[in-house]
């Protein structure tokens, strides 16, 4: 049966939409991304070439769009969710085929103004499909066995496709934030822990098929000290950088780490390690902070949600951002080993930037929409 579009309730007009924005959540990802540009600013020496000033263009584009997202009818989104998903899907085979090679991989299809790398959009598709597809679903039949080929279906599409890249952090977050979903949905706890003891001696022979330098992850974060000036180099001076900077930092455009270039990637991966060094304790946890808030204000306006829909897809966004933040964090803290996640809104990017913007957006149009209604008629349902 065709989605059906028309609600029980009329549809409001664009300057009701746009009176319920959440100005608070929107000035919260603007102190961020701010937070990020000074940060850019500082790790060039004091220049906004050449990554301060391509970031805030990227992010005023992002804005925009993050905006028109928000206003645009929720019913429009979950009807185009699969064909997103799909595209989505196209465009990592894409990659597969002939796609640009950076850093001895390939993620990215060059467009000549930017490079796009398509599994970043995959995260949020997911997420959208994901939503339609339980959202379409009556209570009793989420449990079903039957009903859960789909939706693995749509995670491990990307996943395999992602890890041909090869890219195991984004891999790992698509697989992560697909669980979360599942989770959130109402599959069965004891489906999760089946699987998760079955997935052990698997997790194990997956060693072998890892590539050298994933092993070489691995193991330096379990002992950096092994190849100080190799693969533990990263993560000794991201340490030494977070941990010189004591409560206060040692101030703006001070940071010796980040300024003598012993920090690698630090305007990218490694961004958070420039803002502890500068700001110390109190700067990190004051982003951190900030972080939070929007997260917050995510999983509040996913409670208050009429539909299925707007429901997943609020929290499977703050889930998708949360992961972003964490993973990197931890990663800058010698917490987790060395991955490609950029930090949220901060770090120099421009997948991620709109990526992440995208989907506060959807957040956004949820919480616009909370009292739509929405039909359960729908394409694979």
């Amino acid at each position: 049966m065709a989605l059906q579009l028309q609600g029980r309730r009329r549809s409001k007009s664009l300057l009701q939409k746009i009176s319920e924005l959440n100005f608070l959540m929107i000035i919260v990802v603007v102190l961020i991304a701010s937070i990020g540009f000074g940060l850019l600013y500082s790790v060039s020496g004091g220049a906004v070439d050449p990554w301060a000033k391509k970031q805030v263009i990227r992010f005023v584009i992002g804005m925009a769009g993050m905006v028109v997202i928000a206003l645009i009818d929720i019913r429009v989104w979950m009807f185009l969710a699969y064909p997103f998903y799909f595209l989505s899907l196209m465009l990592l085979v894409i990659v597969d085929i002939a796609g640009h090679t950076g850093m001895g991989a390939t993620r990215w299809i060059n467009l000549g103004f930017m490079n796009l790398q398509p599994s970043e959009l995959m995260k949020i598709a997911l997420v959208l499909a994901l939503a339609r597809y339980f959202h379409c679903l009556d209570n009793d039949q989420v449990g079903r066995y039957r009903r859960l080929v789909m939706p693995l279906f749509l995670i491990m599409a990307p996943i395999i496709l992602v890890l041909r890249q090869p890219d195991l952090g984004t891999s790992i977050l698509i697989a992560i934030g697909g669980v979360a979903i599942l989770f959130a949905a109402g599959i069965r706890m004891w489906i999760f822990v089946v699987t998760g003891l079955a997935s052990i001696p698997a997790a194990f022979g997956a060693w072998q098929f890892m590539k050298p330098y994933q092993q070489s992850r691995v193991l330096t974060f379990l002992n950096p000290e092994r190849d100080p000036l190799g693969a533990g180099y990263h993560s000794i001076q991201a340490k030494i950088a977070v941990g010189s900077g004591g409560v206060h930092g040692k101030g703006f455009i001070q940071g010796s780490q980040s300024q003598l270039n012993f920090l690698p990637e630090k305007h990218t991966d490694f961004i958070f390690t420039v803002l502890a060094e500068e700001f110390g304790l109190i700067g990190g946890l004051g982003l951190l902070g900030l972080y939070l808030l929007l997260l917050g204000y995510a999983v509040i306006i996913s409670m208050s949600v009429r539909s299925q829909f707007g429901r997943l897809l609020s929290l499977g966004m703050a889930v998708t951002f949360f992961l972003y933040m964490f993973i990197n964090v931890a990663m800058n803290l010698g917490m987790l080993p060395v991955v490609g996640v950029p930090l949220p809104l901060v770090s120099y990017g421009g997948s991620a930037m709109l990526t992440l913007l995208v989907g506060i957006g959807f957040v956004l149009c949820v919480a616009i929409h909370r009292d739509t209604s929405i039909s359960r008629g729908g394409a694979f349902a």
